[in-house]
This record gives structure tokens, C-alpha cells and sequence, in this order.
């Protein structure tokens, strides 16, 4: 399955309008251009538009393709900063907020919290950790989340899994050593991201170098703690473990080694690794010996879809970060019209 054709498709049904704060930058000016060109969204560049169209007509794009918001409109600023306050739950008062909107990053994450752009998308130029600040104070967390982590998804040549080829994975990026109730945290938003990316019945599986209790200890329990808070949290989803890796996404091992029943099972379509350690260490495998390509990381667990994207990546990979990104931020929209 080629999942950017998927996602390509579905942004154009449905373009999102998508803040973009580093809209200077020349990589993401035109990733941003390319995108709103193919008609995957409605790219928002945030800044000074008078110096903005004329960086697009410097490098020969189409400043039509764009919309602009100007950071300097009083008018318009004021505008977001009473609306934000209003809104439940915010963090910032009026004069906390006013004195941080001069940070594009700010204005945007400020815009896309009052419902007036659907996501931002950062990270050429601003750190991950500066991204997820400012989500985490202007967007807030989900509702049963209590960490940002990340999903990726994996597509694995000759691999034959309930999804085909394909196997989503998280936290690669993130959250370095979840505890239990953050690894809980994990496998539910990986299981809304997957469902509202590609509309999988999400089935995810904890992962362990045990399965059903043949390995004990610190390690193990907190996977089956993990286990018990997601299950509480959120009894609609298929999660499930502790389990190998094995276990988790081969029918056969499941069989020998899972003697209960399990929706999730050797049928696993997500697996969540302990700690960041094995995650890393899990990607560069498959990476190196099985040639998979990876998408993402995703980042998840805010209220609103937040954007990191790699600061090495080529105007390409953007392209397609942006896309699921607003395919992500539609399903939000329309799960909230109900």
C-alpha cells in the first residue's frame, strides 16, 4: 500500500488550512507551496506579507497560492488573544499571551487554538522541544493523555502482517523512559492517530521481553500497569499485552504462546515499545535489514494537530508530513461536528 498516495487523496477531498510560522524559510516556503498547489491544503504563511510575497517572487512561486496573516495587525492579534482567553481550560491570560505573539510560533499555535487555522507546522527552524512548548501551553493535551509521544509506521518489504506490509510504532522520538500511566498515554493516541491517518480498527500492542507472564520483574509490571490504565481509560480500544514482538504480530507464534483470548494478538497493527532505547534501537533495525521505509514521527497527544518536522528532511518528505498532518487535523475537525 502506498500510504502518501492514501493520505494525498484524502487531503484533497477535505484541505485544511495549516499555519505556517517559519514561512520565510526557503524549504518550507516551498514544501508549503508545493502542497497548497497540489490542492492538499490552504497554506497559511505567518509574518510580514509584504516581505513574504516578495520572497515567493525572488524564487519564482506563486504568491496567489498563499494566504497571508500579518503578525503586526493589531486588530487581528487582539482578535485571537480575546478569544483565547474565553476559551475553557486556557493557560495564558491575556497579557501572557499578548507578550508572547510576537513569536510567529506563537501567533500561529494562538490561531490554530481559536479554530482559525485546523494545524501549524514547524521544525526547520525551531527546536522539537520549542514546538512541543508551545503546543503543550497554547493547544493542551487530549483528553486520557498525560504525555506528547510520538507515532511512525513502518512499510516492511516481504513483510505479511494483519495491515499487509504495514505496522504503525510509537514512541520513537519523544518520551525517553514512560512510566506507566505515560505508556498508557502512548498506545491510546497512537491508537486515535492510526484510526483518524488511515481508518484502521486500531489494534495495539504492548510490548515486553515477556509475553503473558513468562518474564517478571520491574520491566514487566509496568507494561501490565500500562496495560490496566489504557484498558480503564479507554475500554472502546483494542489494547493489549504484555507481548514479544513475536506474539504480537505473528498469528502462529500467538498461538503457542498466547493461551487467552486477545483481539490484539498476533494481529497487532501497532506495537508501542517500554522506553525510547528499544524504540530507536527497533527502527534502525528494520531500517537496516529489512529496507522499511518509515513514516512520520507523528507527534501526538495534543488537543489540535502540532507539527515537528525534521530539519534535514527535503522538500519532498515535508510535502508528505504536511498532507497527513492535515489529513489528521480534518478527522479531528469532523469528530468534533459528531
Amino acid at each position: 500500500m502506498n500510504i502518501l498516495d492514501f493520505v494525498y487523496a484524502r487531503a484533497k477531498a477535505d484541505p485544511q488550512r495549516v499555519a505556517f510560522p517559519e514561512a520565510s524559510n526557503e524549504k518550507m516556503m516551498r514544501a508549503a507551496h508545493e502542497a497548497g498547489s497540489q490542492g492538499y491544503i490552504v497554506p497559511v504563511l505567518v509574518g510580514d506579507p509584504a516581505a513574504l510575497k516578495e520572497l515567493c517572487a525572488q524564487r519564482g512561486l506563486d504568491g496567489d497560492v498563499f494566504t497571508y496573516v500579518d503578525i503586526q495587525d493589531a486588530a487581528y492579534r487582539d482578535s485571537i488573544i480575546a478569544r483565547y482567553v474565553a476559551l475553557p481550560g486556557a493557560l495564558l491570560s491575556a497579557k501572557s499571551l499578548g507578550r508572547r505573539m510576537p513569536n510567529p510560533l506563537y501567533f500561529a499555535m494562538a490561531m490554530e487554538a481559536v479554530g482559525d487555522v485546523a494545524c501549524t507546522f514547524a521544525g526547520i527552524e525551531t527546536t522539537t522541544e520549542e514546538v512541543i512548548l508551545a503546543g503543550q501551553t497554547l493547544i493542551g493535551l487530549a483528553d486520557n493523555i498525560s504525555t506528547i509521544s510520538s507515532l511512525g509506521i513502518f512499510n516492511i518489504p516481504g513483510f505479511a502482517g494483519s495491515e499487509g506490509t504495514l505496522l504503525a510504532f510509537g514512541d520513537s522520538a519523544v518520551c525517553t523512559n514512560p512510566d506507566a500511566e505515560q505508556l498508557a498515554s502512548i498506545a491510546i493516541a497512537a491508537c486515535d492517530t492510526l484510526q483518524g491517518l488511515l481508518g484502521w480498527e486500531p489494534r495495539c500492542a504492548l510490548l515486553s521481553y515477556s509475553t503473558c507472564g513468562s518474564g517478571n520483574g520491574p520491566l514487566v509490571d509496568k507494561v501490565l500497569e500500562a496495560l490496566k490504565i489504557a484498558n480503564e481509560r479507554r475500554p472502546d480500544l483494542a489494547i493489549d499485552g504484555e507481548f514479544q514482538l513475536d506474539a504480537a504480530i505473528n498469528p502462529a507464534v500467538a498461538a503457542k504462546k498466547v493461551r487467552r483470548e486477545s483481539r490484539v494478538a498476533g494481529r497487532a497493527n501497532i506495537v508501542i515499545w517500554p522506553d525510547l532505547n528499544v524504540g530507536n534501537i527497533g527502527v534502525k533495525l528494520v531500517q537496516q535489514f529489512a529496507r522499511a521505509d518509515a513514516y512520520g514521527p507523528m507527534l501526538q497527544g495534543f488537543k489540535k494537530i502540532v507539527c515537528d518536522c525534521s530539519r534535514g528532511a527535503p522538500v519532498s518528505e515535508i510535502v508528505g508530513n504536511i498532507a497527513i498532518s492535515a489529513v489528521r487535523a480534518g478527522h479531528l475537525e469532523a469528530a468534533a461536528k459528531g
